[in-house]
């Protein structure tokens, strides 16, 4: 998919592609690539008042790989650049192939599970299956506690929500929630949210896909829900809509400077959003991404015109 490159006059674009540059040579420290303090844009758990960084990492497809140090290179570096930011997201599922195993082995080798959020999921039927394959996430993950535990798109999810909740109350998980990925779940993700005491759901939210902002993500800050949005991309969709076309001069306006941004502060301007997911095993576009999380955020005019240029493409 076509990115526009990131605009060299911006601060924070230079000083997030000079940590970049820094993470190639130099081994991790705890501040490479971390943006300078007040920069990057948190938003609050309504749960426990715990602070995330707005944009997260999704590991659907990209984590996907082999043990082979050149097939893992990419996610590698991704995780080194993110990991300095602190208490920043990687989601990811059984359903993901390798990805667990994948994130599990380069965490605990670059030794920064103290500075990620980690989630990951359930996706089998059965409370003892169910108990077998967290088992088996916690053992790849290489911890003994996840930070957040999700019902991967509502299967099983009577049974499963009373084992999360017991293994919140046992301190093996901190947070539990529920995902999906379609508008055509959304009605069943309502009633969901609508019966449960839920820490957070996971949704499709974008620029091509909006529909959640009609009955869920009011629903979620009623009922305080967090709110992870996955594909904010539209899988490629939207970077598809946009190629060859020129960044609006007024995306400046919010401190955008790619298409990347545009689309993601889109999206994080929602005030139900807790964080945002794109999913990239290259560590110039988890730096792109991460500068949606930097600077101004569309106000209400702004994201209506918005949706106006990207209608309009």
């Amino acid at each position: 998919m076509t990115r526009n490159p990131p605009d060299p006059q911006s601060a924070t674009r230079r000083r997030l592609l000079q940590a970049l540059a820094a993470s190639l040579l130099l081994p991790l420290a705890p501040t490479l690539a971390a943006p300078a303090p007040g920069e990057l844009r948190r938003r609050a758990i309504p749960a426990s008042g715990e602070q995330l960084p707005l944009v997260g990492l999704g590991t659907s497809r990209v984590f996907d790989v082999g043990p082979d140090p050149a097939a893992r290179s990419g996610p590698r570096a991704v995780l080194e650049v993110l990991a300095p930011v602190g208490e920043v997201m990687v989601d990811t599922s059984p359903m993901y192939g390798e990805a667990e195993r994948v994130v599990g082995d380069l965490v605990t080798d670059l030794g920064v599970r103290d500075r990620l959020f980690l989630a990951t999921k359930v996706w089998t039927s059965g409370r003892a299956a169910g108990i077998a394959q967290m088992e088996n996430s916690m053992a790849l993950l290489r911890t003994d506690r996840i930070d957040l535990m999700q019902i991967h798109n509502l299967l099983d999810w009577p049974v499963h929500i009373q084992t999360l909740r017991d293994w919140k109350s046992a301190g093996r998980i901190r947070y539990l929630g529920v995902t999906h990925y379609h508008a055509g779940a959304h009605a069943e993700l309502e009633a969901v949210m609508r019966a449960e005491p839920l820490d957070f759901v996971q949704l499709n939210y974008s620029l091509a896909e909006p529909e959640a902002a009609t009955r869920l993500l009011p629903l979620a800050q009623e009922r305080g829900i967090a709110v992870i949005v996955n594909r904010p991309f539209a899988r490629g969709n939207l970077f598809r809509a946009a190629r060859n076309q020129p960044l609006p001069a007024w995306a400046a306006e919010f401190d955008c400077a790619s298409w990347a941004q545009f689309f993601l502060k889109w999206v994080l301007a929602h005030p139900a959003v807790t964080v945002a997911i794109p999913g990239t095993g290259k560590a110039e576009h988890a730096l792109d991404n991460l500068g949606a999380a930097t600077g101004r955020l569309p106000d209400p005019a702004q994201r209506a015109r918005m949706q106006e240029l990207i209608a309009a493409l």
